[in-house]
């Protein structure tokens, strides 16, 4: 029975250790790269499983997104893209989040005048931070990426993102990713915010404080919709009333002088 139990503790203590030592793989300030940015276990795609106490689980309580992303691509084009997350540990010591970025076509860059970022060897189509780039005080990046020749149909993104709290190990870190899929056609300039989890995520403010009518949406026409509708009810009471006053009034001049012939007549009816 001893002899059992003693087996069973080797057991789960050599699990133990693999475990570790896999993620710890993942575990890496200066960006994912080698293994875990390629095959089954790119990171991109499978998230970062050392950075959380739940080990396996995204965690919407972090939001990871792309901002400025077109609806749809114009081939060869390169679109300028912002990669932020949200939520998760307080910003503390020498790290504060990362992130690993993967695309089924085109190309990956650091935007200019950002070089910390990296892709992963000769993989144009992957980019992840570098240790320089591991502690962001907005938590953001700004990366490009260049659109594929004509004819190359949707394009997927993947993106996993952490947030981390800086002591240098897991717990009390956070992760989520999320996908997309970008459909080729013609770029009309407008551009989305794609993202996962439930951070509180607010669109930028229009310039100068000023807001488009026509992006008001229904809410806002309906609410001037009534305004107009209550304002033709007063101008309707208001004629009503004038017409009232000077249609039908004793003390209007031509309807008195009216009466006044009438009854002159009548008066000297009476006298005959």
């Amino acid at each position: 029975m001893s002899t059992l139990t003693h087996r069973s503790r080797q057991l789960a203590i050599g699990l133990l250790v693999v475990l570790l030592i896999a993620g710890s793989t993942q575990a890496r300030p200066s960006g994912i790269t080698g293994d875990e940015a390629e095959g089954e276990t790119d990171v991109a795609k499978t998230g970062c499983t050392c950075h959380s106490g739940n080990a396996i689980a995204p965690d919407d309580s972090v939001t990871v997104m792309i901002v400025d992303v077109p609806y749809l691509y114009a081939a060869e084009q390169i679109y300028s893209l912002k990669i932020e997350v949200i939520g998760g540990p307080d910003i503390g010591g020498d790290a504060s989040a990362g992130f690993s970025m993967r695309v089924s076509s085109g190309t990956l860059n650091a935007d200019a005048g950002y070089e910390d970022m990296v892709q992963n060897g000769d993989d144009s189509t992957t980019l992840t931070h570098t240790d320089a780039g591991k502690n962001p005080t907005d938590r953001a990046w700004m990366i490009t990426w260049t659109a594929p020749s004509t004819g190359s149909g949707d394009v997927t993104f993947w993106l996993a993102g952490n947030s981390v709290n800086g002591d240098g190990a897991p717990t009390g870190d956070a992760w989520n990713r999320l996908s997309f899929a970008l459909g080729e056609g013609e770029d009309s300039g407008s551009t989305r915010t794609i993202f996962k989890g439930n951070g509180d995520v607010a669109p930028a403010a229009a310039d100068g404080g000023h807001v488009d009518l026509h992006h008001m949406g229904a809410p806002f026409r309906a609410h001037w919709l009534g305004l107009l509708g209550f304002g033709a009810v007063v101008a309707v009471i208001i004629f009503c009333g004038f017409f009232l006053r000077y249609g039908f009034s004793r003390h209007y001049e031509g309807r008195s002088n009216l009466l006044r012939l009438r009854m002159k007549h009548l008066r000297r009816g009476d006298q005959l």
